[in-house]
């Protein structure tokens, strides 16, 4: 193993995702469903040099359960679409700091359906975790930012209850399906479901906006490759924590590119739900219980 190798390359790939984001977010005026097109269509490519150049093809691409895959596919897929429409409603921080529930949804989400036994201690920190996610949301049920802002909260906590039952489903597969054939057709199912939103309109983008649907892509899908080859060099356990870098370039990118100024209310709340999530991974470390394999897919629904 090899931790701080591992490190950096989650580190990078999480400023990949970020600048990711702001390229959705900036092409606001193309139709979601074709944003997702261009972020899965463009990201397969980049995937399917890497899975040769590790020699994971065609024979890592083998699927025992199309079934399993399917609906991770499908939720994963949900998951991506309205975090994208839920961007064009929210200021970039505040987005970032809503989706940072996933990991507290995810001990929810194992105790219900995988049948893990949840302590006190992580039954707190999911309680932390939700009460910083309530002061985030506050304005936005107080109507403080009108129905577009509370309509965009509830598109992203959609988005991350989404992402967390993707990745419980990943956490179920990890045993029998390889990450290749994971990662794969992933990609290649959400660029599939994309195609079925045509009839609600598509445009043809700008020669900016394909700059930035392409770039969206090739980001995520660089994304999808460091934060996967992270896990080679060191456990999920310790690199988890520093995916709450997000946060940091959500605040530069969002300040800088999209004039985007947080509130004190929305960082005490992403606050509470960054040390909540770092808690549970903490906790989870010393019980011995992290998946790796869990850690490995967690951002494919970027």
């Amino acid at each position: 193993m090899r931790p701080l190798l591992g490190i950096s390359l989650t580190l990078s790939a999480i400023f990949f995702f970020s600048i990711m984001g702001a390229l959705v977010k900036a092409a606001d005026r193309i139709p979601v469903g074709e944003t997702v097109f261009f972020r899965a269509g463009c990201a397969l490519p980049v995937i399917v040099i890497w899975l040769w150049m590790r020699g994971d093809m065609p024979g890592g691409l083998k699927v025992l359960s199309v079934k399993s895959h399917a609906v991770r596919a499908i939720v994963g897929s949900a998951a991506m679409g309205l975090g994208f429409l839920g961007l064009r409603y929210l200021p970039l921080p505040e987005v970032t700091a809503l989706r940072f529930i996933t990991p507290i949804l995810i001990v929810i989400f194992a105790a219900l359906l995988l049948k893990e036994r949840v302590r006190l201690l992580r039954i707190s920190a999911v309680s932390v975790g939700l009460v910083g996610v309530l002061i985030i949301m506050w304005p936005r049920l107080n109507l403080e930012g009108g129905e577009r802002e509370l309509i965009g909260t509830a598109m992203i906590l959609t988005s991350a209850l989404m992402a967390s039952l993707a990745q419980i489903f990943v956490k179920a597969m990890a045993a029998k399906e390889s990450t290749a054939a994971i990662v794969f057709y992933f990609s290649g199912t959400a660029t599939v479901l994309s195609l079925l939103t045509i009839p609600w309109g598509w445009v043809w983008p700008t020669p900016l906006e394909w700059v930035l649907l392409v770039g969206a892509g090739l980001t995520g899908g660089a994304g999808q490759i460091l934060v996967t080859s992270s896990y080679r060099y060191a456990d999920a356990s310790l690199l988890a924590p520093y995916t709450y870098s997000s946060m940091i370039w959500a605040l530069v990118l969002g300040y800088f590119v999209f004039a985007e100024v947080p509130t004190v209310q929305m960082l005490a709340g992403a606050a509470l739900v960054i040390c909540a999530g770092i808690f549970i991974v903490w906790r989870e470390r010393k019980l011995g219980k992290t998946n790796a394999a869990e850690g490995k897919i967690n951002a494919t629904m970027r």
